[in-house]
């Protein structure tokens, strides 16, 4: 099904023209240029896909292939991984609790633990330390910027150096604890 359309201002100009004098109304309509463009009634699955083939020939943001890594995306970035490791680790093990509660049981943690030898011991620990001090420590950051603290461009940087070097530290407390 096709159909005919006027696209332009001609009725708005013509509106405009009809308080003045005839001259310059005739002025307007000599000027004003009619154009149709010709539309075609889709159905709505073939418009999804003209939409779908409209953004394949888009090109995509190239970011990480040509931006130098700054510390405050990779700092966003590493918080939001080190949250969801430790959420996947927290859900996890309640849920093989729940499942095997005797397994799972706080003693036979310990004495499995207890068992392994010590570089397995402190790779385990510095792997689940690590994470957990830098999100930790990130979130309190973070709570600073939300009080209006730290928001210039040095701020910025200042206390994410500060985050990184307070993780590690932390995290050798905690490994070596």
């Amino acid at each position: 099904m096709m159909s005919t359309r006027a696209v332009g201002l001609r009725s708005a100009f013509r509106q405009a023209a009809l308080g003045s004098n005839s001259s310059r109304s005739q002025a307007l309509r000599t000027t004003l240029v009619k154009r149709s463009v010709q539309t075609q009634s889709l159905p709505p699955s073939a418009a999804e896909n003209i939409l779908n083939q409209q953004r394949l020939k888009r090109p995509s943001s190239p970011h990480f292939t040509i931006y130098q890594p700054q510390l405050t995306w990779v700092a966003s970035i590493a918080n939001r991984v080190t949250g969801v490791g430790l959420s996947v680790l927290l859900y996890g093990y309640a849920l093989a609790y729940l499942a095997a509660p005797e397994t799972f049981a706080s003693a036979n943690v310990i004495e499995l633990i207890h068992g392994l030898p010590e570089v397995v011991k402190y790779t385990g620990k510095t792997i689940l330390a690590a994470p957990f001090a830098f999100h930790s420590l990130n979130g309190l950051r973070h709570l600073a910027w939300d009080s209006g603290r730290f928001l210039s461009l040095k701020g910025a940087y200042s206390t994410g150096y500060a985050v990184l070097g307070a993780t590690a530290i932390t995290t050798i407390g905690l490994v070596l604890w």
